[in-house]
């Protein structure tokens, strides 16, 4: 037995030499430097961010040889995809939508890399297949994004995006035959579909330069309209702003297909413009409703002449005001500001149904159009609603549910009758939710600030400091983290793992004012709050620093990023992805000039002198001891452009004299994260949970060992 222990003490020396010797590609280095109001700032990986250059295909190949190479070694880690699998295999759905007789609704069968868009006459009746997009291409990477049925019920338009790109292309299908019509809108973007007789309404911009198509600044939008038949050249052009390149245009109809509404957003504002056309007038006129662009304006719908709006206008949590189209400066209050922030509302015939979320949980209540409240909806435990999906010509309504322990369900009530609610779809899992604990807790922050954070982990587990942990956030852009279900996830929490979930400033959970408080010059709130979301866990004894991982993606990368330079001995795995890392450019590609309303810019002297104090890239510093780092993006991505995560783990890998691997996975044929395949998915999760319990010397055990 002591020869034994020998035995495999030696093997395990021999494997951390082994895993010491890693021989990262060198990554030349070019002589350029920028001057911000004095201050020389070097950017000796700006060749990094051509994204169609041959050495900087050829890079990418070279790390991604010595990322697999080193995640290959990872002895469990077939088995865990194999879990991963398992767990993924199982059918879910979407809560249906209405259009005439018609529902239709999206389904995957469990391991499709997309989801299906059926059409059925009855909810309970699975219907037949009326789009698949695991047609568009063998390897799954054209997805389905967006989808707008003719007001007469014959003619399906759709978008589609290639590799994960924002840019998207439209098509047309008829829907009775099953075939395409010939029409193809190309470099269409950041747009919505709207029928108007026969044609619609989108939004795009000219086609980019060749070779910049992912890194481009997105510049001029405009608003076309497309009659079916004509060649794109010929589309007319609604709106447009030549003196405002950073402005866009979003049209988008009520659910009776009367109203078009346009939605108006520029540069450096946080709120929108709103317009409007009544489209069965002979010769439809735009006429405007607000002009301003710092208050949210949401049209929720049309019904009786008027507009039904959620704004934030002097109500930090919003409320619900009503618009008359015969007299727009005619506007009344329905349901006023509450201590819950409203996120979505719906009309039914005779009710408005709205959706708030308190302490980053949803309420639902039903009102009257005049705004009387009736009564709550009575959901199954703390959880999230994403979709309230209704009509204004009955009082059917649909609505999804889920939560941390709750797969995603689909119900039906009728909103005249509060007890005449159904379950019409469940998800059938190898899962038992009553072997997990799910909680919320509330922690301070460094300036006092109460955060909220979720915690879930399987009943029975020791807090004896020693759990493998895994913290998630995001912080920004008023986007706001609330409990959902993840079949991935699964494979973590059945491990022992923890998953906490941190409710950070920046985000939209206490309204705008929780927002602008991590925005800009404030931004080191969002990083103080996750830091305390760390310290809690630690302290509390859920975990401690050995087996402490972060994850985030897009901002919540830029979070990741952040925070390790800050407070690196907190955490032992850390996890970017698709993270905005270079604070000093990233507005200069794609649309990441409209992210100067929740960061600032480098163009100003104040905001220049804040973004460079935290700025990912550019405050990695030597003879520090970080966490093991697996950085994630893809070469499709022109949301974030992958220059920030090329030149972060570059910067990272020169400085760092550890011996903790710092490496990048980049995805091919994948973008930003949405529309990406099952398989991808399932083979990004992999890699992920794999390198983190490797790095914290944890071996998962699996049922059939």
């Amino acid at each position: 037995m002591k020869h034994h222990t020998i035995i495999v003490a030696m093997i395990l020396v021999l494997l951390s030499c082994n895993r010491n010797r890693i021989m990262y590609p060198v990554t030349k280095k070019v002589d350029v430097i920028d001057d911000y109001f004095g201050v020389k700032v070097a950017d000796p990986y700006r060749w990094l961010e051509c994204d169609t250059c041959a050495d900087v295909s050829l890079w990418i190949d070279e790390q991604n040889k010595v990322t697999f190479q080193y995640l290959s070694n990872i002895p469990f880690r077939e088995k865990l995809k194999k879990r991963l699998t398992e767990l993924f295999n199982f059918a879910r759905q979407s809560a249906p939508f209405k259009i005439g007789s018609n529902y239709f609704y999206f389904k995957n069968n469990g391991l499709q890399n997309q989801s299906v868009l059926y059409i059925t006459q009855n909810p309970k009746e699975p219907g037949k297949v009326l789009l698949d997009p695991n047609t568009f291409s063998v390897d799954g990477t054209i997805a389905l994004t967006n989808i707008k049925i003719s007001p007469d019920g014959k003619i399906l338009a759709y978008a589609i995006s290639k590799s994960g790109s924002d840019w998207n292309e439209i098509y047309f299908k008829n829907i009775a035959t099953g075939e395409l019509i010939k029409d193809t809108l190309k470099w269409v973007k950041f747009s919505g579909i709207a029928w108007f007789q026969d044609g619609i309404f989108y939004s795009g911009y000219t086609p980019p330069k060749k070779g910049q198509e992912l890194s481009q600044s997105n510049t001029y939008h405009k608003l076309f309209y497309h009659r079916i038949g004509n060649p794109q050249k010929e589309d007319v052009i609604v709106l447009e702003n030549p003196n405002e390149p950073l402005q866009n245009f979003y049209a988008y109809t009520t659910s009776d297909d009367n109203i078009l509404c346009i939605s108006s957003s520029k540069a450096g504002q946080l709120g929108n413009a709103l317009s409007f056309m009544d489209l069965n007038q002979t010769k439809p006129t735009i006429r405007t409703i607000f002009d301003t662009y710092h208050i949210d304006y949401d049209v929720i719908d049309h019904h009786q002449g008027f507009l039904y709006i959620k704004t934030n206008s002097e109500a930090n949590n919003y409320k619900i005001i009503r618009v008359s189209l015969n007299d727009p400066k005619k506007i009344e209050t329905i349901i006023p500001e509450t201590n819950a922030v409203i996120k979505h509302a719906t009309l039914t015939k005779s009710h408005i149904v709205v959706n708030f979320m308190k302490d980053a949980q949803s309420v639902v209540k039903v009102f009257t159009l005049d705004g009387k409240y009736l009564y709550d909806i009575a959901l199954p435990t703390i959880g999230t609603v994403n979709s309230l999906n209704s009509t204004t010509y009955d009082n059917e309504l649909f609505y999804d549910f889920t939560s941390f322990n709750y797969p995603t369900s689909i119900f039906r009530i009728n909103t005249d009758n509060q007890h005449q609610q159904e379950l019409i779809f469940s998800p059938k899992i190898d899962f038992n939710p009553n072997e997990y604990e799910v909680k919320q807790v509330f922690f301070e922050s460094k300036d006092k600030t109460k955060v909220p954070m979720f915690i879930v982990y399987k009943k029975g587990i020791q807090l004896n400091g020693k759990n493998p942990t895994l913290l998630y956030g995001y912080g920004g852009f008023n986007i706001s983290l609330m409990p959902s279900f993840s079949a991935t996830r699964l494979a973590w929490l059945e491990q022992g793992g923890i998953f906490a979930m941190a409710n950070l400033r920046g985000g939209g959970e206490y309204g705008e004012s929780w927002h602008l408080a991590g925005t800009k010059l404030k931004k080191q709130n969002v990083f103080d709050d996750f830091i305390a979301a760390a310290e809690y866990l630690i302290s509390n004894n859920y975990t401690n620093p050995n087996y402490l991982a972060i994850q985030g993606g897009s901002n919540g990368g830029l979070l990741v990023g952040a925070v390790i330079n800050q407070r690196p001995e907190l955490f032992r795995v850390a996890l970017p992805a698709v993270g905005v890392m270079d604070m000093l450019r990233f507005h200069k590609f794609t649309i990441g000039w409209s992210w100067v309303t929740d960061y600032g810019s480098s163009d100003n002297k104040e905001e220049f002198e804040a973004l460079y104090k935290y700025s990912p890239l550019h405050n990695i510093q030597e003879n520090v001891e970080y966490p093991s780092v697996l950085v994630t993006t893809a070469d499709h991505d022109d949301r974030v452009v992958p220059a920030h995560s090329f030149k972060y783990i570059a910067t990272l890998q020169e400085k760092y004299k550890g011996n903790r691997p710092m490496l990048i996975r980049i995805e091919r044929k994948a973008g930003h994260g949405s529309g990406k395949p099952t398989t991808k998915v399932i083979e990004e999760t992999t890699d992920i949970f794999a390198f983190t319990f490797y790095e914290m010397g944890i071996e998962p055990k699996f049922k059939t060992e």
